[in-house]
């Protein structure tokens, strides 16, 4: 059922009547059948455009062959079997294939987590199936699928409009234009009998990645999957999808290790092959030094790191969808939010109905639940805190028309034929109902709505604001029955009717929780669509201090560079529109301040895709839950208090092993020079140096369980790789300088200076290489001292004390040989165990150095 595009126009798909497109479609206007909607996902497949190919697990495993240790490995064994070494060539061959396994394994595991917490949280859309209205996964959609569509929701699908009413859609992210445009069931005449212009979008034709800003309607789906121009556009999405700031900062420490590897590589190659006249041999060692030091091990260590952050966050009911913005959770030191739901308890009850005379009316709660009863446009706590206040018997009143909700009229109206004539129902913020009213009616007695009048009405509306009452106002007017069709115009000269209050009672653990966020570094700021007074009333009831208050009419005289003076006093923001909202968002990160924004409606949109992570709600409008980075089970401060220091656990196992990484690396970069310029010989055979990285990797498996001081969870932790620059030219030559201890006593003690001792050389340089750089874990791992004041995790224990056991064991078995290695004396062992000790000694004393003079990374 899926038209190409370049046949819309010959199947009319864009002016053809709604019997032709259903017809062309083989639907009708009650939908698919399920038998038939079942055979056409067979057909078509998941509605899911973006999504890569599941690759076979087989190609996912030869694809771990293309890494940078892989190929080093099993170019070394391809040598060493062309030179006769092979045993050495089997052997180097099984560490690859022992080196992908395992990689595979552990991001495969990761991989799977992650995507079945992504499941949990996928978007959903109502449709007809056989006459009748269902909610399934947007993934389940299929060509010829009716869809309803109303304020918030995202467009599923391409689709073709069959029904509208001031359905005004945002397609920005296809055409760059701000402004929604408008969707109809009929083609505009003025362009069926033209080409379509080429950026353009017909205007009954919806993409889908766009969203409903108002109105409602009904759409048929024509493309699902990677037929939608979505889909087609997807791979050049994702190529130019920019780096978020986790991206950059992995990005920036690899390309340093990179510099790194290719300078060393290239001085060792050069200075062998010049010293020792071997050019393969030399060209074989500084492979294998490159290999060495490159962190080929940092995609899968980031990976488990980040889906294992993932796991314990959805245990504490937080859903992530984007595994990078976890290291953003973490360092977000600004949480941007509106109160209700998150200050309040999101539990709205009507309290009040009032007339102009601030007395209560039933006849104003008619009014209000006709409209609220009728409204099907953007749906809202308020409208259902009315419903159920009371059941009133409107059924008899048959709706003719509707006026959506926008956040520019701040109204909206419904249209019905009540008494006996047609009459438009008006609710809407105060002020704006204020603006359209002429006369005001009491008990049916009608009365200019004067400057004194109004003054009153306002005073009123103030009063019960300053009790923190949310209030809505509301007015009519009445029509003749021959008036057939109603717009915004048509929302003036209204006649004032009365208020509705609502409670939002706030809630009694929040202020406990604000301290808890301000313990954890993180200043909250509120952004409201509210009234000041309300806000106020709610800031007060649970002790939020407000040091500075701003509403959306002051922020419009302020230009940006005015904004980012007062940012960081003010917190609470009130009458804010979506734009505005999304203006705070972008002077706070002018500020170098990382942002988190918590948002679940429309018009929080922008902000939550400027805000460096986006955090919404699963019970959230489509749109809010599709742009948003991280998804609440549960709309509290308190979880997110909780999941801020998962966050920074998962960052914090993520640069130990970076930190670790880069100081071994550096130091190497002064032993490897200096053993290549002093001794004959080479310090270790290429598949030495290449066993003890894979050994090395190994014993780093299990760093993500590890655990994370309290001290380094009591502040924001954003990338710092100058900070990591300086961690590594200070601690990379304490390692070095024990190397250059060992090669001391290798030669002068062990009198291993000749080409004949050179087995005893390098194992002993072997085990102490590795040992100082799998055991130095302990030290960088904590700011602390290793295990009297902070101990490791039990497998991160048990895997590094075994890689070393299994390497020391190796040395002295008749595997060793093969590898070129010898079993040295005892008094090797004790002399070791000595410098050992001293290293890891002079590490701490340079570390808390670094601390006091640098801070912790």
């Amino acid at each position: 059922m899926n038209i190409p595009l370049s046949q819309i126009r010959q199947v009319k798909l864009i002016d053809g009547s709604v019997k032709e497109i259903l017809k062309s479609l083989k639907t009708t206007t009650g939908g698919l059948s399920h038998l038939e909607a079942k055979r056409r996902l067979k057909i078509y497949g998941k509605n899911e455009p973006t999504k890569r190919k599941e690759k076979h697990l087989l190609l996912q495993v030869l694809a771990k062959f293309k890494e940078p240790l892989v190929i080093a490995l099993l170019g070394i064994a391809v040598f060493s079997y062309f030179f006769g070494e092979k045993i050495s060539a089997v052997l180097v061959a099984v560490m690859a294939f022992a080196s992908v396994i395992i990689s595979f394994i552990q991001e495969y595991r990761a991989n799977r987590d992650a995507e079945k917490l992504i499941d949990m949280v996928r978007s959903t859309v109502d449709v007809l199936r056989e006459k009748k209205i269902i909610t399934i996964s947007t993934s389940d959609l299929v060509p010829g699928d009716i869809v309803d569509l109303s304020a918030g929701d995202m467009i599923p699908a391409d689709l073709r409009i069959i029904s509208s009413k001031d359905l005004f859609v945002n397609q920005a992210s296809f055409t760059g234009e701000a402004f929604p445009e408008e969707k109809f069931a009929t083609h505009n005449a003025r362009l069926s009998d033209s080409p379509i212009p080429k950026d353009s979008i017909p205007d009954t034709i919806a993409w889908m990645g766009s969203s409903v800003v108002s109105g409602t309607g009904q759409a048929v789906v024509l493309y699902t999957g990677s037929s939608t121009e979505l889909g087609k556009m997807s791979t050049e999405l994702q190529k130019s999808e920019s780096l978020t700031a986790f991206d950059k900062g992995v990005l920036g420490f690899t390309m340093l290790m990179i510099k790194t590897m290719v300078i060393l590589a290239l001085v060792v190659f050069i200075i062998n092959a010049v010293s020792k006249g071997n050019l393969v041999e030399a060209f074989l060692f500084s492979l294998a030094v490159a290999v060495g030091l490159a962190p080929e091990m940092l995609p899968m260590e980031v990976t488990i790191n980040l889906s294992k952050g993932a796991i314990e966050m959805s245990k504490k009911e937080v859903i992530v969808k984007r595994l990078d913005s976890i290291q953003n959770f973490g360092a977000m030191d600004v949480l941007c939010t509106d109160k209700t739901g998150t200050l309040t308890q999101d539990q709205i009850v009507l309290v009040k109905h009032l007339n102009a005379l601030a007395r209560e009316d039933e006849d104003v709660l008619r009014f209000a639940y006709v409209n609220s009863y009728y409204q099907t446009g953007l749906r809202n706590m308020l409208d259902k805190a009315v419903l159920n206040f009371k059941h009133l018997a409107v059924t008899r009143y048959k709706k003719i028309d509707e006026i959506p909700f926008d956040f520019v009229r701040r109204v909206m109206s419904v249209i019905v034929a009540m008494d006996h004539t047609r009459r438009i129902v008006t609710k809407g913020a105060p002020e704006e109902i204020f603006k359209r009213c002429d006369c005001y009616e009491v008990n049916g007695k009608i009365g200019p709505l004067t400057k004194t009048m109004i003054a009153r009405l306002a005073k009123e509306y103030d009063l019960l604001s300053s009790q923190g009452f949310r209030v809505l106002a509301l007015a009519y007017n009445n029509y003749t029955p021959d008036k057939k069709s109603f717009s915004v115009k048509d929302e003036e000269g209204l006649i004032f009717k009365g208020f509705v209050a609502f409670l939002d009672p706030p809630k009694p653990t929040v202020a406990n929780t604000i301290r808890a966020l301000e313990d954890l570094g993180i200043t909250l700021k509120i952004l409201s669509g509210d009234n000041e007074l309300v806000t106020r009333k709610i800031c007060g009831d649970v002790n939020l201090v407000i040091t500075g208050l701003l509403n959306g009419e002051q922020l419009d005289k302020m230009n940006d560079k005015q904004l980012e003076r007062v940012i960081d006093r003010v917190n609470v923001f009130c009458r804010l529109h979506p734009l505005q909202k999304q203006r705070v968002i972008r002077a706070l990160q002018a500020k170098k301040h990382a942002v988190g924004f918590l948002g679940d409606g429309i018009n929080d949109t922008p902000a939550l895709k400027a805000a460096d992570v986006g955090i919404s709600v699963n019970n959230a409008v489509g749109i809010a839950k599709e742009t948003a980075d991280i998804i609440l089970l549960r709309k509290s401060l308190k979880v997110l208090a909780d999941c801020v220091t998962e966050g920074r656990k998962t960052f914090g196992n993520i640069i130990k092993y970076i930190k670790m990484g880069a100081s071994s690396n550096f130091g190497n970069m002064f032993s490897m020079t200096g053993a290549s310029l002093l001794l004959p010989f080479l310090p270790m055979r290429p598949i030495q140096i290449l066993f003890n990285n894979f050994l090395y990797d190994i014993s780093q498996i299990s760093l993500p369980t590890d655990k994370v001081d309290e001290e380094y969870l009591s502040k924001p932790r954003p990338w710092n790789i100058d900070a990591i620059k300086k961690f590594m030219v200070f601690i990379g030559p304490v390692s070095s300088l024990f190397d250059y201890l060992t090669f001391a006593l290798m030669w002068f003690v062990f009198r291993a200076d000749t080409v004949a001792q050179q087995a005893v050389f390098n194992t002993g340089w072997f085990l102490e290489s590795l040992a100082s750089q799998t055991l130095v874990i302990y030290v960088i791992r904590t700011n602390k001292i290793p295990f009297l004041q902070s101990w490791p995790s039990k497998p991160l224990m048990i895997t590094t004390l075994s890689v070393l056991a299994f390497a020391f064991l190796f040395t002295f078995s008749p595997w060793g040989g093969v590898l070129g290695f010898v079993a040295l004396p005892w008094q090797y062992f004790a002399i070791l165990g000595v410098m050992l000790v001293s290293y890891l000694s002079l590490v701490q004393l340079v570390k808390n150095w670094f601390i006091k003079k640098y801070g912790n990374i």
